[in-house]
């Protein structure tokens, strides 16, 4: 940017550390959010900054540096967002903030679609494979007001009018004495990583099944999904309606199973099954193999049944393909595990023994079975135990030795047996998994299992989602606006990810590894440091920005993004001459 030759009594000058603005609030002009966020949510004549630019804002806030909404002014006039997005930080108190989000939830997931289908379009992805699977956001605080939504996911298709209220703030299943939401969250995977594409809030104590009921409605209503979508998901997802219903729009699902589930279906079959080793290799599995590398190379085999399920809503049957799934690594673990677990039960069992059979005045038999409890948890080898408090008789009594001081004379003994002949039969299990399918048999069971193996990019969102952007905890007081805050966020997860893919698809295939996996956050903290010199002059403030370094202008280059200098040049007004 030229540099602005003031002729007088030189003003203070000041610098600002833009950081990685520098790269986000160009790659937001070209992902269109401000506009998209617009076009959704009708003006206000009576605020002076679109909603759309105070959304985008914010959520370049939580990318770049994550804060409070009532810390937000401040950050933006620390940081420069205020010159970036041509708005005063004292306007963008945590009240402002709040109306935006206000006006934002009832667009919510319209304004997902749209941003959406413009972020696939640059990232050249397609809606053909969505993978879905739900996270939680814990919150702080009481929300006496959050109230159960009024809708009922029986009724198809889920109505809008029925998504009016936010989703219930209350105590869910996994995580004790704290309220949480659950974020069902839906994404496009290839082998560059995750795209999300949607996400939808519900209430803390549903389960997957409400979630991706909800959400495939949702997809329905706002998103052109072609016709042979294949729709993947974890255990918690599935159910033989999950399969049914997605059957009759012509969609296709590929879940996996809980085994306990299938394992009658699996002895039946054991001995015919035709097992083939699966192609697909993780990163690590990949390494070992290309360096030669002494470390254990572990593989899948895969086999599959034709089967089908009875829908118990409809009573109509689904076919399918259940694919049986063994994994070395997973089966060396289960018997390490069993190993490791039915020692440590027989030292624990031993030990509470020990003291019942000592007869200390202070040992109540009331809390033993508390205390075998505690032992056995909620470990799988304790199915292999069996035990009692065992009175003794008059004799058996007798025979044992004097009491020590402290102790009286035991009347009970603790007796427990481990079924080790149990245990060993149920190695046979070990490294076994299942998933189930409707997708067309020109859709090999390797190719699926490839396919599924993906689903962990969208767990890293997961992480990237509670982590980078710092999502959790929650600190609004309003249930509709922690809903809405949630879901900006998932938009934001999008913006990151978007970041990291554009960035890869840019790279050559010939360059080196490090740089062909290159991840958002590193690119962000190469941008940790970049400054803009400010001026207060009597015509107003001059911005001169600094050159980036050479590693952020071939970073700028290969996204096709401008420098700072150009991106001010086109967002604020030019120097007076």
């Amino acid at each position: 940017m030229a540099a602005f030759n003031w002729v007088g009594t030189r003003a203070a000058q000041s610098v600002l550390n833009i950081g990685p603005l520098a790269i986000l609030a160009p790659l937001l002009d070209r992902l269109d959010l401000a506009d998209i966020i617009n076009r959704h949510l009708p003006p206000d004549p009576q605020l002076e900054y679109s909603h759309g630019e105070v959304l985008s804002l914010l959520l370049a806030a939580r990318i770049a540096k994550p804060t409070a909404l009532v810390n937000v002014a401040e950050w933006a006039k620390k940081s420069g967002a205020e010159l970036l997005w041509n708005i005063p930080a004292e306007k963008l108190n945590d009240d402002r903030l709040g109306r935006a989000l206000d006006a934002f939830f009832e667009q919510r997931h319209a304004i997902q679609a749209s941003a959406t289908l413009h972020a696939l379009q640059l990232a050249d992805l397609s809606l053909e494979r969505i993978h879905f699977d739900p996270t939680h956001v814990l919150l702080e605080g009481a929300y006496t007001s959050s109230q159960p939504r009024c809708t009922d996911s029986t009724v198809l298709p889920i109505r809008p009018s029925a998504l009016i209220d936010p989703a219930h703030i209350t105590y869910g299943y996994l995580v004790k004495d704290q309220k949480m939401v659950q974020v069902g969250a839906a994404a496009v995977i290839d082998k560059l990583g995750a795209v999300p594409i949607f996400a939808h809030v519900v209430s803390g104590n549903q389960n997957g099944h409400t979630s991706i009921h909800e959400h495939f409605e949702l997809l329905r209503q706002h998103l052109p999904l072609p016709n042979r979508l294949l729709m993947i998901s974890d255990r918690g997802t599935f159910s033989a309606g999950h399969l049914a219903r997605l059957a009759k729009h012509g969609y296709q699902a590929l879940c996996s199973v809980p085994f306990s589930d299938f394992r009658s279906l699996y002895d039946s079959h054991a001995d015919k099954l035709h097992w083939q080793k699966a192609s697909y290799l993780s990163i690590e599995q990949r390494r070992r193999r290309e360096k030669g590398s002494a470390l254990p190379q572990e593989h899948y085999e895969i086999a599959l049944l034709t089967h089908a399920l009875i829908d118990v809503d409809t009573k109509t049957e689904v076919p399918c393909r259940v694919i049986f799934t063994y994994s070395t690594a997973d089966a060396k673990v289960c018997q390490q595990t069993r190993q490791r677990d039915l020692a440590r039960l027989r030292a624990g069992l031993d030990k509470i023994a020990a003291v019942v059979r000592r007869g200390h005045a202070g040992t109540k038999l009331a809390d033993i079975p508390r205390r075998v409890a505690n032992v056995l948890g909620k470990k799988a080898a304790a199915q292999y135990v069996r035990w009692e408090l065992k009175p003794l008789a008059a004799q058996e009594q007798a025979a044992l030795p004097p009491p020590t001081r402290g102790c009286r004379r035991p009347t009970h003994e603790l007796v427990y047996h481990i079924d080790d002949t149990a245990a060993q039969a149920d190695t046979r299990y070990d490294g076994v998994s299942a998933l189930v399918t409707t997708a067309s048999w020109n859709q090999s069971g390797d190719l699926l299992f490839t396919m599924f193996k993906e689903q962990n990019f969208l767990e890293t969102g997961h992480h990237q989602f509670k982590t980078p952007l710092a999502v959790s905890p929650v600190f609004l007081k309003s249930p509709l606006r922690v809903e809405a805050l949630v879901t900006l966020l998932q938009i934001a997860l999008q913006v990151y990810q978007m970041l990291e893919r554009l960035y890869r698809q840019s790279v050559p295939d010939k360059a080196p590894v490090q740089e062909q996996r290159m991840t958002a956050e590193t690119i962000l903290r190469v941008f940790e440091v970049h400054g803009v010199l400010t001026e207060e002059t009597p015509l107003g403030r001059v911005v001169h920005a600094t050159k980036p370094s050479s590693r952020q202008q071939k970073i700028l280059s290969q996204l096709k993004l401008p420098t700072l200098a150009k991106y001010l040049a086109e967002c604020l007004p030019p120097v007076p001459c």
